[in-house]
């Protein structure tokens, strides 16, 4: 594990680590950061349809491979408006709360669950649910889905703004005629005064990416591919003549076949189609025609207005989300490039070949719990075919081009969304190497930093480094490499000027970035233990909260581990203390919101799997170290009768004096204090 750590911390930047904490906790938010102007930037957009035609003909064109375009799979100081929503009448006074673990302060992330204090709203297999917090019990539901998208198993997240929540859902995959398979993706605007009711119900064009939330106004990205209708293959065509026949179709394909479409269905049940408009799509200067983002704004103060979603589309592919008070960013990572294994004639014998300049598949980035095919890339793609060589002659059906692995970076886009409305695309900037997941992008004093890991065509070596880029052009004005050397990024964190990175193979270093010079960035400490954090949190002042892996000298992992480090002399980080948890998982190593942590008492929770269990682990991290409280579990259940089983809990809350824990089974309530339950509040 490696971790990047300043050797000159200030006292504001390490003030700035205990404000970032309170913010997403259930403390006081940081105030709006300040806009910072664009200045004159000059945006790469089209001068027309036709001019949007041509362009994305020709990428599209040079970028389709004989199987298509692969497939499409999803792997800003704004007023707060929360005070105009209608809020529920007649409530107490609202109890001391914990919200939603995010990375930036004021900026909310969908969740599968929310909380006011006075109410939790949830939603699982397709039902939205609301739970008094006084009466502790289930006071309204409302179902959402029907039909082949009903039951359990349906992926659905929410935000939620006073007496309105936007439920986003990814259901079941519809196929279209261009091969790829889209996801139904639909955004669900709820009332939630009184019995919930649906307000309008948005359907558009792609693949859910993710959203964020400032105020009451939710920005939404979506990815979608050209709506195209390939040739079927007839008879024994080559894949040269594929690749042929494609080309030429999307040559002729019409502008309509890229432009995203939106429906939206109001609560009567009336229903409004709309598509981007030309004048609507940018690009960035570099681009391959085979995708485009779209970014949606929602107002739930208002719900969806006459504006619908108002939409605006960008010729590029994206699937990391990271939002601050005045900007989105979306990154697109680099494709996972595969070798393309030909099948053989029948009755030929088996040819000899060698790996001569191809790259095997690369292994998932850690911290996800699975890798998607991005879109653009596919097994079949004319890319990705290997060379072959035989001692046996043997006919070759058609003549494949020789491969080229394409270069292992990033992109990323930046939209301005200080003002109201649709956001404003800025521009577009490219660095090395593969990001982790958001938190390895930062926004900070106008500049935005990248922590990624550029791997060799052959996957035996690596190296990890951080990219300062302006964030008004997306320029490189600095960088730093060199980090963990042969490992992996498991870990980002930027607080202020102080940046923290863990890379891991065998041993964990942890690094400490000074990051005050965005020309200059360094390495200012290092640290050395087994194991690894896959998740860093910034705990009180001084302190800095991992969660990941304890592993033994060679690189085997051996169970959960939570550790307390000191990074007041960011010359000399130390670890504090250490909980380990053998032969254990916790989903917050990959999924923060899944980690709780109370900065008034220092109470944590994470998700604990075990063999044969599973529950909550209730810590209580302090200057000092960790400590373990205890363990909550749910109730058993009984799968078809037969035998029982803990259920997993997935995110944990604290709300006045009291932890409450969610799983798909139910909500159960526990004393802060002592751990004794409460209540149960089935969810099935």
């Amino acid at each position: 594990m490696n971790t990047l750590i300043r050797t000159a911390v200030t006292a504001a930047a390490l003030a700035a680590v205990t404000t970032a904490c309170t913010a997403s906790t259930g403390g006081t938010p940081d105030p709006p950061p300040p806009k910072v102007s664009l200045g004159a930037v000059r945006l790469v957009a089209y001068s027309s349809c036709d001019d949007l035609l041509a362009g994305l003909r020709e990428k599209a064109s040079a970028n389709v491979t004989p199987y298509g375009f692969g497939n499409v799979m999803p792997f800003a100081a704004m007023e707060d408006t929360a005070a105009n929503v209608p809020q529920g009448k007649g409530r107490a006074a609202t109890p001391e709360h914990s919200t939603t673990n995010v990375h930036e302060a004021g900026v909310d992330e969908p969740d599968l669950v929310k909380t006011d204090g006075n109410r939790i709203i949830t939603v699982a297999d397709g039902t939205l649910r609301i739970i008094d917090t006084a009466t502790r019990k289930v006071t309204s539901s409302l179902k959402l889905t029907e039909g082949d998208n009903a039951g359990p198993g349906v992926p659905a997240d929410l935000l939620v703004s006073g007496d309105r929540a936007l439920v986003l859902m990814r259901g079941g995959d519809i196929m279209y005629k261009s091969f790829a398979p889209q996801a139904d993706t639909r955004y669900v605007v709820v009332d939630l005064a009184g019995e919930p009711k649906v307000l309008s119900t948005i359907r558009p064009q792609g693949s859910y990416v993710d959203a964020r939330m400032i105020g009451s106004t939710v920005r939404l990205v979506t990815r979608s591919q050209p709506n195209i209708a390939f040739p079927e293959p007839q008879g024994e065509t080559t894949e040269a003549q594929r690749l042929k026949d494609n080309q030429a179709t999307v040559r002729r394909a019409p502008a309509e076949a890229w432009l995203p479409k939106i429906e939206i269905t109001d609560a009567s049940g009336a229903v409004r189609r709309d598509t981007v408009k030309c004048e609507r799509v940018s690009r960035p200067a570099d681009y391959t025609g085979t995708s485009m983002l779209t970014v949606h704004t929602i107002d739930l103060a208002q719900g969806v207005t006459a504006a619908g979603t108002d939409p605006i589309s960008l010729a590029a592919d994206g699937d990391v989300v990271y939002g601050t008070g005045q900007s989105l960013y979306v990154a697109s990572n680099p494709r996972w490039w595969m070798p393309v294994v030909r099948p053989l004639p029948v009755d030929e014998p088996p040819a000899t070949t060698t790996s001569d300049g191809v790259a095997p598949a690369e292994e998932p980035t850690p911290g996800e719990p699975s890798v998607s095919a991005p879109q653009g890339s596919s097994t079949g793609s004319s890319t990705g075919s290997s060379t072959e060589s035989s001692t046996v002659p043997s006919p070759v059906p058609s003549p494949v081009p020789t491969p080229t692995i394409p270069p292992e970076e990033t992109e990323v886009h930046r939209f301005d969304i200080t003002s109201p409305g649709a956001p404003a695309y800025v521009a577009s900037g490219k660095v090395p190497g593969r990001l982790l997941n958001q938190y390895s992008l930062s926004e900070h004093e106008g500049h935005l930093r990248l922590a990624t890991t550029l791997s060799s065509a052959d996957g035996r070596t690596s190296s990890s480094a951080v990219y300062v880029l302006k964030a008004d052009t997306m320029a490189k004005v600095g960088e730093v490499g060199g980090l963990g050397e042969g490992e992996r990024i498991y870990s980002v964190r930027f607080i202020g000027a102080v940046g923290y990175c863990v890379t891991f193979r065998q041993v964990d270093p942890l690094y400490t970035l000074d990051l005050r010079d965005p020309a200059a960035p360094k390495v200012t400490g290092e640290l050395k233990i087994t194991g690894y954090s896959a998740y860093l949190h910034p705990g009180s002042e001084g302190r800095l909260i991992g969660i990941g892996q304890e592993a033994s000298e060679q690189g085997r992992t051996l169970g959960t581990q939570v550790s307390l480090f000191d990074v007041s002399d960011p010359a000399a980080p130390r670890r504090l203390s250490q909980y380990f948890q053998k032969d254990s998982g916790s989903g917050a190593e990959w999924d923060p919101h899944a980690f709780l942590y109370w900065p008034k008492t220092g109470l944590s929770v994470i998700p604990l799997n075990k063999q044969n269990e599973s529950g909550a682990l209730v810590l209580r991290i302090d200057d000092s170290g960790v400590k373990e409280l205890g363990m909550i579990k749910h109730p058993a259940q009984r799968q078809d009768g037969r035998y029982a089983y803990d259920p997993g809990i997935q995110r944990s809350m604290i709300i006045g004096d009291s932890v409450w824990t969610v799983s798909y089974e139910g909500v159960q309530v526990n004393d802060t204090a002592t751990l004794a339950s409460q209540a149960w509040i089935p969810l099935r």
